[in-house]
């Protein structure tokens, strides 16, 4: 599974019923809607994820995570874990880590 593919199910992954508009999920990935809209399609064709029209905006659509894409998800995630670990979080010193929670936290603070 491609970076973009992983980053896509797993911030959908993180609403309670898997489904974001598309306005939303670019928004949060930090992606076009253009970007997002044709990487779905490709998605969409795998079976990763469905589209569904947006109840609250008729020209909108909504991405869905699909079981397939939860399954794929679910299979990826561990080798994802371990590799932000072993290039990420082992680098760094417990102080170090800290230091970031407090940054992080202050950053979310701000939204």
């Amino acid at each position: 599974m491609s970076e973009p593919d992983y980053e896509v199910l797993s911030t959908l992954s993180e609403r309670e019923d898997g489904t974001s508009t598309l306005h939303e999920q670019a928004a949060k990935m930090g992606w076009s809607r253009s970007r997002l809209s044709r990487h779905a399609s490709r998605m969409e064709a795998r079976g990763l994820i469905r589209r569904a029209p947006d109840p609250a905006d008729g020209r909108g659509c909504l991405l869905v995570l699909t079981p397939a894409g939860w399954d794929v998800l679910r299979d990826a995630a561990p080798s994802h874990v371990a590799s932000v670990r072993r290039h990420f979080v082992d680098r760094l010193t417990s102080d170090e880590l800290a230091a970031l929670g407090r940054i992080a936290q202050k950053l979310s603070a701000g939204r």
